[in-house]
């Protein structure tokens, strides 16, 4: 499958990567770049055609649930907001046009290097309902000390009501260790070497909750082996602009084609 060419061609890529902007790796302090891969000539496979810039990636204020951990909202008077001076932050992932193209917005999770997968590591996050939730996107790119692993997408994780505002946002939760969310399942206690969420479904990819192809998620409650993060890095430039290479990691395993 086309698809399945260009997530194969990509593993190539991530090889020659540099590194992403400056975090501590010490598994305390985790943050979420936001990064767009746009591709040249050639880097999607042999003949490709070259990307179009018809993807983005950004942390929004009033975009995401509060960033306090409070309720997004106040059921018994809704005109009344318990956390009105909140910013609200959310991660914006989208991809404008058909899945082929070479092309993906994402964020690269910065302070992971070092972590070890234990039989109970788990991945996630909370999107927001009428979002895109497919089998290959949004998902994580892992790469371990094992080789690497994609493990989602989104509709292959565990969902549940996102605690923070059930009616309106979802929780995903994937366990890579496991057949069916991990592929390959990443070996416990294989030792974490990246981690990258990609967004790579485009507007052609339908799902039964989004029969339109919306294209685009927003997602928050960013959960990485149970720290979560709930908003972008802070400074005046939070995106990751060394990673125009960045297809997220790539991947060998064709999940984003929505049969």
């Amino acid at each position: 499958m086309r698809h399945l060419v260009v997530l194969s061609a990509v593993i190539a890529l991530v090889a020659l990567m540099p590194a992403g902007p400056a975090a501590a790796d010490n598994g305390d302090k985790l943050s979420a770049v936001p990064f767009e891969f746009v591709g040249a000539a050639g880097d999607c496979g042999n003949g490709y055609a070259a990307g179009s810039r018809i993807v983005t990636a950004a942390w929004l204020g009033g975009m995401g649930l509060p960033d306090n951990g409070g309720q997004n909202s106040n059921p018994a008077n809704p005109t009344d907001n318990p956390n009105k001076n909140d910013p609200h932050s959310g991660l914006l992932l989208s991809k404008n046009g058909p899945t082929p193209d070479c092309s993906s917005s994402g964020a690269r999770i910065n302070g992971v290097k070092g972590l070890q997968v234990t039989a109970t590591f788990e991945l996630g996050f909370d999107y927001r309902n009428g979002g895109h939730c497919g089998a290959g996107a949004p998902r994580f790119n892992v790469t371990t000390t094992s080789g690497f692993s994609f493990a989602g997408g989104c509709s292959n994780g565990v969902r549940s009501a996102a605690p923070q505002d059930p009616a309106q946002w979802t929780r995903v939760r994937i366990f890579a260790t496991l057949a069916g969310q991990g592929f390959p399942p990443i070996p416990v206690g294989s030792v974490i070497e990246s981690i990258s969420i990609v967004y790579d479904e485009g507007t052609d990819t339908v799902l039964a909750d989004d029969a339109m192809g919306i294209g685009l998620v927003v997602i928050d409650n960013i959960d990485i082996g149970g720290k979560v993060i709930t908003s972008g890095p802070s400074g005046k430039d939070n995106k990751d602009k060394k990673d125009k290479k960045d297809k997220g990691d790539g991947d060998d395993n064709d999940q984003g084609d929505d049969d």
